[in-house]
């Protein structure tokens, strides 16, 4: 593709910034600086007093049930409520009046800009966030066995407990849910940046559960770290597709969002190396340094000049614009594709032309939900109950295996087309899946066929993941693009909730067939959709893509 002329150019005016305006500092804005930061040392200081009652257990395994919340506990957790309170007004915009000269800067200057040291700072410290927001539910399987045995939970290992161990998990996985939904409306309300610091803030806080003597105290605290773990995914995806070059904008992005293998091999990593030693309770505890850690990279993450221009905020815009090397244009006529300015609320996502798009994506989501939730998690036990005793073997060489084709997704969409990739991979996993239900258990018989259909689903859910945050990313208008990643995520995850709700409710193992049919459904209808209402977003200005409508052009 061509790279976008830019239309009527004879109209502009290149302006220039002001690099001293301190109230940004290269798009680097705390709205109340003071309260930001406080509210970040309190949390941080309210964490590091749970850590005496951690420590008390030191002689003992760190077995901390059965123990009282002692005072610097509670005045720990009283420091976290206000830093929350403080560090959420600390970033909280003041409320721009209307500024119609806004509307007026081009952005198709920051499409066109190439790539610089700022974007490479920003999708540096968008990896890491992604790695780290990550690593919160993978670390669930690693801290689950210790949490069963330490509170008598009932599981296979322990069939005589009373409390079910998968309650936590459901916890967890209901926070993603709500906090998609959440961080989806306060991305749109405050800033895409300020989400993400706020997520980050959240990271710091709910590692606490690190330190809940109590079993239902991790059960609500591990709710509220799914809402964090829930709202920075999304929010990270919004900023980078508002801010990378769109030549460059999916290819990069599917390989940031398909680092599950990344976060995976890190926790695995942490878990053998300190669980032995600091027990199952380090997994959660390690929330703390690593959300310091992120918030410290705030310099590399400035705002959104698509949401500073839809706000009202071109001074802050120019700004940002300047800083990855786009020039900054102003024209008395608007010669930018028409944008919907009335939408902002939930029920646009459903509205018009963007219905079609909202069913892609929830069809989408729905299956990317059930097949991580119900078959990739389920067939270890399937595997061994069909005489696999290298059940974990096989599954890792099937991961190994279809890793090479990460890269090749990432060409496909940024490169070829993302409505044809969308397709053609989403195509291969429902396929796959149905092998899996017409072969039934003689699949075992096999070998060479059972690993083919597996690489699909065990590695190629994950790249169907990234293919999903990214597509939402680009199809919605800025007023609502948050929101729309967030329902995106949040729908990946209702998935989890459907599957982990039925286990809680005494539903035995389900066959290898009825959860592959059961993954196989949603994506055979999510391949209709797309062919149906899906747009093409490859290599195109996100104001091409939302004031195109439904019309699937292809790429020149």
């Amino acid at each position: 593709m061509k790279p976008v002329p830019h239309r009527g150019t004879a109209n502009f005016k290149e302006q220039s910034v002001d690099r001293r305006d301190t109230s940004t500092l290269g798009g680097i804005t705390f709205h109340h600086p003071g309260a930001f930061w406080f509210g970040a040392m309190a949390v941080t200081a309210g964490v590091l007093l749970h850590l005496p009652m951690y420590l008390m257990g030191r002689d003992i395994g760190y077995r901390l049930t059965g123990m009282p919340m002692d005072t610097p506990m509670m005045l720990g957790m009283a420091a976290i409520i206000i830093g929350l309170l403080a560090s959420l007004y600390g970033l909280f915009p003041r409320i721009a009046a209307a500024n119609p000269a806004s509307a007026q800067i081009r952005i198709s200057a920051l499409d066109d800009a190439p790539l610089t040291a700022a974007h490479f700072g920003l999708l540096a410290a968008m990896a890491i966030a992604v790695t780290i927001d990550l690593m919160k539910p993978t670390a669930l399987a690693f801290v689950m066995p210790g949490m069963t045995v330490e509170y008598g939970l009932k599981s296979p290992l322990n069939p005589g407990g009373t409390i079910p161990a998968v309650l936590i998990a459901f916890s967890g996985i209901t926070g993603t849910v709500l906090g998609s939904f959440l961080w989806g409306w306060l991305g749109d309300r405050i800033g895409r940046r300020a989400s993400i610091l706020y997520a980050g803030i959240g990271f710091i806080a709910t590692s606490i559960c690190g330190a809940m003597p109590d079993f239902y105290w991790n059960v609500a605290m591990c709710f509220l770290m799914g809402l964090a773990v829930g709202g920075m995914l999304p929010i990270c995806y919004a900023l980078l597709a508002e801010t990378i070059p769109a030549r460059h904008r999916g290819w990069l992005m599917i390989l940031i969002g398909a680092d599950i293998a990344g976060a995976y091999v890190l926790t695995s990593w942490l878990a053998a190396a300190l669980v032995p030693e600091y027990s199952w309770r380090i997994l959660w505890l390690i929330g703390m340094p690593t959300g310091v850690v992120f918030i410290l990279m705030n310099r590399w993450i400035p705002e959104s000049p698509r949401f500073l221009l839809a706000n009202g905020r071109g001074a802050e815009a120019r700004v940002v614009m300047a800083r990855y090397g786009a020039k900054v244009l102003e024209s008395a006529e608007a010669d930018e594709p028409p944008q919907d300015s009335s939408l902002s609320g939930w029920r646009d996502l459903a509205r018009g032309k963007y219905l079609g798009l909202t069913l892609v994506v929830g069809c989408l989501g729905l299956g990317v939900g059930l097949v991580l939730f119900g078959f990739n998690l389920w067939i270890p036990t399937n595997l061994r109950r069909l005489g696999f005793a290298e059940a974990d073997t096989l599954l890792r060489n099937a991961a190994l295996m279809g890793l090479p084709f990460t890269v090749a997704v990432a060409w496909m969409y940024g490169f070829w087309s993302s409505r044809k990739t969308i397709i053609v991979l989403t195509s291969l996993t429902a396929a796959a899946l149905l092998g899996f239900v017409l072969a039934g258990d003689a699949i075992v018989s096999n070998r060479a066929l059972l690993y083919l259909l597996l690489i699909v689903p065990v590695w190629g859910i994950s790249s169907v993941t990234a293919v999903l945050s990214v597509y939402s990313s680009e199809i919605y208008p800025t007023r609502v693009r948050s929101k729309g990643t967030g329902f995106a995520a949040g729908m990946s995850k209702f998935g989890g909730v459907a599957i982990i709700a039925a286990v809680l409710s005494g539903f035995a193992t389900p066959s290898l067939a009825t959860v592959a049919l059961v993954g196989a459904v949603p994506m055979v209808l999510a391949v209709i959709a797309v062919a149906c209402f899906g747009v093409e977003t490859c290599r195109q200005r996100l104001e091409d893509i939302t004031a195109g409508g439904t019309t699937a052009v292809e790429p020149g």
